[in-house]
């Protein structure tokens, strides 16, 4: 299927479930949201679409006259890791509870792969520990289930249980661009998939490699549809870095993916405070992020190139000039009332 990204996927399964389903009387609503968010420009196959700020749509998937149906709202954040402020618009204390997070990270770009997957999950989750902490003054119990729920992907008598730190909230850790990916040298794509695996498990999420492979969209297509309608999670697994890594969360180890990649001399001389800092650093050692700048971009999507239509960037300059012109004549109007006064 070519040129489809993982939001064209996502409404193509809206669509195809039944997106004008008949609504029914007095039909219970179950409501699923799935937010993406990653690289700029991390689709599965050239060349990449613009997308908005913040893109919308939603799809419901009837089961029947009058019987329960599920209504399933998909989000897509834009710009990378230049617009992390929206992400407080589509997860609030409403949404909350049935929200799943899918982060797409470019496998074609390993030196932007941690910084972009750092700031975003950090980003998100400090939202997500807000709406918790404010949730929970009135509802401890939908609290209290729902840690419990992201507890159940791993099993009780896991090895790894008391190490790892779960996400709040369900998540989905997909590598995009595995074409490309897959002819890097051996040595690059073991660091980048033991790395990948480790922070996947970690935080107790799935991770699967995708590309324009009709069978990889087909796995994507399942675990959009797990995410979005609560279809069975697939069992199936692959860890062999010379393939598509495809883990569904908790059924991964550390005793599997093994140690950091790096010389055993070379441990000692890393000082990290925390086992993700560790592979932080060893990552980033074959892989340094290429500039710090590149994270902060622009917050502001009237500015990104992306957005740009002449006539509305010719009357935006002629605003922001209009708008520094009074903040000069505001500000000598101050002065002088401080003055007067």
């Amino acid at each position: 299927m070519p040129h489809e990204t993982l939001w064209e996927i996502a409404k193509a399964e809206v669509e195809k479930r039944g997106i004008n389903g008949s609504e029914g009387d007095g039909a219970e609503i179950a409501e699923k949201s799935v937010f993406f968010i990653g690289s700029k420009n991390g689709v599965i196959d050239e060349p990449p679409k613009p997308t908005l700020a913040l893109e919308y749509t939603y799809g419901r998937r009837a089961k029947g006259h009058n019987r329960p149906k599920d209504i399933a709202h998909f989000w897509e954040l834009g710009g990378g890791t230049s617009l992390l402020d929206l992400i407080s618009i589509p997860i609030t204390s409403d949404t909350l509870r049935m929200f799943s997070l899918v982060l797409v990270l470019d496998l074609s770009k390993p030196n932007d792969l941690w910084p972009t997957m750092e700031n975003l999950l950090q980003a998100t989750k400090s939202h997500v520990d807000k709406v918790i902490m404010k949730l929970g003054k009135t509802n401890a119990k939908a609290v209290s289930e729902m840690r419990q729920k992201i507890w159940n992907n791993m099993q009780k008598d896991h090895p790894d249980r008391e190490l790892i730190d779960p996400f709040p909230v369900p998540l989905v850790i997909i590598g995009s661009k595995y074409d490309v990916f897959q002819d890097f040298e051996s040595e690059k794509r073991k660091v980048i998939c033991k790395t990948l695996r480790f922070v996947a498990h970690y935080y107790g999420a799935s991770l699967m490699f995708t590309s324009k492979s009709e069978a990889l969209l087909l796995k994507i297509r399942g675990v959009i549809n797990q995410l979005a309608f609560g279809i069975d999670k697939s069992k199936s697994i692959c860890v062999d870095q010379n393939k598509p890594l495809f883990i569904t969360a908790g059924l991964d180890s550390f005793g599997q993916i093994g140690s950091p990649p790096v010389p055993e001399n070379d441990i000692g001389k890393l000082h990290a405070h925390s086992p993700m800092e560790l592979w932080k650093k060893v990552y980033e050692k074959l892989f340094p992020p290429k500039s710090i700048n590149t994270l902060k971009d622009m917050k502001d999507p009237a500015r990104d190139p992306q957005y740009a239509e002449s006539e509305v960037d010719e009357m935006r300059i002629q605003k922001d000039q209009e708008l520094e012109q009074y903040k000069r004549s505001s500000s000598k109007s101050w002065k002088q009332i401080e003055l007067d006064s």
